[in-house]
């Protein structure tokens, strides 16, 4: 069963979310962080499938703050709408949207009462970067293409938990010599590039690519299944 909750984060806020939970006693959760379209169709078929796997998954409005109700597809005008909204969101004194993320991985350990891990694409990739460096209450992280968590900022922070990081040959986002020179500092991190673009495990996009997808995700749900249960 899924739907929508609302979180409360440390600060009263209350942050939508997509819940999704699994049948029987979840072997562990996971927060799942949007791109820039919102928590739209793909992220709750995501969370969903998660669901699917045995995990209860969360997956929080971090465009909440900003604006409510956000569901974006894919062109342009939708691209240049999302990453205004991200803006937003970045400009917002510290710590932000990470107080949102933080009241999510809390909320996913007391509904499972399992470890929590956390999974983003793209925005959420970066978010989720600075989750495993930040944040508590985590024990696995995994990171889709996250736009920025290449650049020498943000390769100078130092993960708490174990990370899995997917990136794309073709992503003209990311330089793939960016992602080499952040695998070389980041030997702790399991890195892997595939002959994709960026966005590729979006099934809604035209970067979609399967083989790199369905990849991605054996090594995530393993990863997963390792670190979570």
């Amino acid at each position: 069963m899924s739907q929508f909750i609302q979180v409360t984060s440390s600060d009263g806020f209350s942050v939508p979310a997509w819940l999704a939970e699994p049948q029987g006693t979840p072997r562990g959760a996971i927060v799942v962080l949007q791109e820039i379209f919102g928590v739209n169709s793909h992220i709750r078929a995501v969370a969903d499938r998660y669901a699917a796997s045995g995990y209860l998954a969360i997956a929080p409005s971090t465009f909440a703050r900003v604006k409510q109700g956000v569901e974006l597809g894919y062109e342009q005008q939708d691209m240049e709408a999302g990453f205004a909204l991200k803006t937003a969101v970045d400009a917002l004194p510290a710590p932000g949207v990470m107080l949102d993320i933080q009241a999510a991985i809390h909320d996913a350990a007391k509904r499972s009462g399992r470890k929590v891990g956390i999974v983003g694409f793209c925005w959420g990739g970066l978010l989720t970067w600075r989750s495993a460096c930040t944040l508590d209450g985590l024990s696995a992280a995994v990171c889709y293409y996250g736009g920025g968590m290449t650049t020498p900022e943000e390769s100078a922070r130092k993960p708490r938990v174990p990370v899995l990081a997917h990136f794309g040959e073709r992503d003209h986002w990311i330089p793939v010599d960016e992602v080499k020179a952040f695998a070389k500092t980041h030997p702790e991190v399991e890195v892997h590039i595939y002959a994709a673009d960026h966005g590729f495990h979006c099934d809604q996009r035209g970067s979609y690519d399967q083989a790199a997808a369905q990849l991605a995700n054996e090594r995530t749900l393993a990863f997963f299944a390792k670190h979570l249960g």
